[in-house]
Formats: structure tokens, C-alpha cells, sequence
């Protein structure tokens, strides 16, 4: 284990500590006042790619919580720019020519992560030098699969039915998106490593509406070499969150990050019971608990970190990103709480 590895670190590798590390999906955003009161004066397009406004904001919730590692402040659809697509958000992501013909597929290029998203590599390096040593620090992307979802929909969906038969009716131009994804996404969560990363995470955000033959075959041996890529480049471990994705654990195992992040329609304990006791998890307290009086989110917290510690170790956190509404205050008694019960 490196000298210098944070408890975050240590626990992603399956090395249990002091406690269990506490970190929240989204932290960075629209729950904060700060948050609020900053985005008066910036758009959120804007704010990604201002190194020193996206590095303010990632240390935002570091300052107001002890929580055990930030996450840049930025966005999944981030590097598609660079691939050659445009995209809006209004307030969601909108991508004004989506990919919807072999020749759009052939139009896109290979991400340069130094050339065209030079301002997440620098936001994180002014973070990394802001942050205390004894804090991880995030870096991130989406899954092949995500992005090639909103590559194809064009926007959000429900059931992205636009981009799941592209598929299946363009086999080969979608197997030609895909592997430009993969192949960009290392290059860009090794750039992110280089730049200051104490370790990565893979947003698979809407993988879940994959059955599992479906996830064999589309997605899990490209998230294979996604996550071979990037272990071949950098020591840092790697976080994989397949969100909806209860049918899929198992093969979402088989894609080798350090990490499985679980949502919270799936009881840690299960989640353990089928990736085995040597398995690491994230999660995965339902963002809904937040609003519950505090005794019985203190009761949620209890079981959430009970079901945990049948892992081999356990990086707490919500079972999906905080909703905007919640109460700080609440988030400040869950990081405590966390911090309390699991001390050892």
C-alpha cells in the first residue's frame, strides 16, 4: 500500500481503517447556499470549464463537512465537445446534432484530454493543492453506454429508445461509437490521475436499462477495457457505479474496477451476498432518508453500515446523487453519524 494512500483510498484497495470513509454524489451543487449564491454570477457550462470556479466549487461541501474525498465539479458530458459534438444545457444536456447515421458515427474523433478539456486537468490540480493531504480527491467520466446514450437520444429519455435500438439496427457503427468512447474515457481518467486524481469512477448511469445478456454483450466487454486501460496507466483505483443495475451485479463484477457503487433499491447485505466477502461497495443510503427526522435516518445510517460490513470494506455513501433540496444540516448529521458509528 503507498505511504501516502487517505483512508478513502485504503478502503477502495479493501483495507478497512479507523472508520468507514463518508463522500456524496453530487455534494458539489445545488443543495449548498455557497453553491446558489456563486451560480448567481456564472452559468453552469461556464463554471466546468473556469478552473478556479470549478475548483471553488468542488472544495465547497470539504469546507462546510469533514467528508472523506471531493469530486471535481464538472459533468459526464463534459469531454464529448472535444469528440466533436455539441452540447447545450438547458437545464439538462442537449446535444443539437445527435448521432443517428453511420456518417455522424464517423465524424467524431478521439478525445485529446490535454488539448480539448484542459480545464478539468487544471481544476483539479488546484484542488489537489487546496485539499488536506488526508482527503481524496474524485475524478470521473461516463460509461461507454451513458454517453452513448445521450450521443444517440440527443437529451435525456426515459428509456432512451432512440440510442437502445441504434444498437441493434446500426450494429456495426454502434460498435464504431462505442470503442471511440472507451478509448477516449481512458485517455481521459489517465489524464485525470496525472493531474492530481486519487482515484477515478466510471457513471453508468443509465446501464440499468439493459437487461444482463444485453449488458454482456453491449457493454461489459467494452467496460472491460476501460478499466484494463486505466489500471495499465495509473495505480489509482477505480470506482464503477452501474446505477439501476441490480439484474446486472454480477457482470458489472466481472469488469474489474476496485470498486462496485450500489443503489439503494438493493440492501447492501445482498449486494455481498452475491459479490462475495472480498468485495468492495460503495453506497448506498436512499437520497430520500435525508428528509426523514433524525432518529430514523440515524436508524437508516445504522443499517446501511451494518450490511456494509459484511464487505471487505465500505465507502459510505447515498445510493445516488443528493437531491437539491435537501437540508444541509441533514448532510452534516449524516457525516457525523457515519463517522461515529463505524469508528473502531
Amino acid at each position: 500500500m503507498p505511504e501516502g494512500d487517505t483512508l478513502f483510498e485504503r478502503a477502495c484497495r479493501g483495507e478497512r481503517g479507523e472508520r468507514v470513509p463518508v463522500w456524496i454524489m453530487r455534494q458539489a451543487g445545488r443543495y449548498l447556499p455557497e453553491y446558489r449564491k456563486l451560480r448567481e454570477k456564472v452559468d453552469f457550462l461556464t463554471a466546468t470549464k473556469t478552473p478556479d470556479v470549478a475548483a471553488r466549487i468542488t472544495l465547497q461541501p470539504m469546507e462546510r463537512f469533514p467528508l472523506d474525498a471531493a469530486i471535481l465539479f464538472s459533468d459526464i458530458m463534459t469531454p464529448l465537445e472535444g469528440m466533436g459534438l455539441d452540447v447545450e444545457f438547458s437545464p439538462g444536456p442537449v446535444l443539437p446534432k445527435p448521432i443517428r447515421s453511420v456518417e455522424d458515427a464517423r465524424r467524431l474523433r478521439l478525445l485529446d484530454p490535454e488539448e480539448e478539456t484542459p480545464y478539468v486537468l487544471e481544476a483539479l490540480r488546484l484542488t489537489r493543492a487546496e485539499l488536506p493531504s488526508d482527503r481524496a480527491l474524485i475524478g470521473f467520466a461516463g460509461a461507454p453506454f451513458t454517453l452513448f446514450c445521450y450521443m444517440v437520444q440527443g437529451g435525456g429519455s426515459k428509456d432512451f429508445m432512440e440510442a437502445r435500438s441504434f444498437l441493434r439496427r446500426e450494429t456495426e457503427a454502434a460498435a464504431e461509437v462505442m470503442d471511440l468512447l472507451g478509448r477516449s474515457m481512458v485517455r481521459y481518467l489517465v489524464a485525470q490521475a496525472r493531474s492530481g486524481a486519487d482515484a477515478l469512477m466510471l457513471f453508468d448511469s443509465w446501464v440499468g436499462l439493459l437487461g444482463p445478456d444485453s449488458y454482456r454483450r453491449f457493454a461489459l466487454p467494452l467496460m472491460r477495457r476501460v478499466i484494463t486501460g486505466v489500471q495499465a496507466e495509473t495505480d489509482v483505483p477505480v470506482i464503477y457505479f452501474a446505477n439501476g443495475g441490480a439484474t446486472l451485479l454480477e457482470a458489472a463484477q466481472e469488469a474489474g474496477s476496485h470498486v462496485l457503487g450500489i443503489d439503494w433499491t438493493l440492501p447492501l447485505s445482498q449486494a455481498v451476498a452475491r459479490l462475495g466477502s472480498d468485495a468492495v461497495v460503495q453506497g448506498n443510503l436512499d437520497p430520500a432518508a435525508l428528509f426523514a427526522p433524525r432518529d430514523e435516518l440515524d436508524q437508516e445510517i445504522r443499517t446501511v453500515l451494518s450490511q456494509g460490513a459484511e464487505a471487505a470494506a465500505h465507502i459510505f455513501n447515498l445510493g445516488h446523487g443528493i437531491h437539491r433540496t435537501t437540508d444541509p444540516d441533514q448532510v452534516a448529521f449524516l457525516v457525523d453519524r457515519v463517522h461515529h458509528h463505524s469508528a473502531r
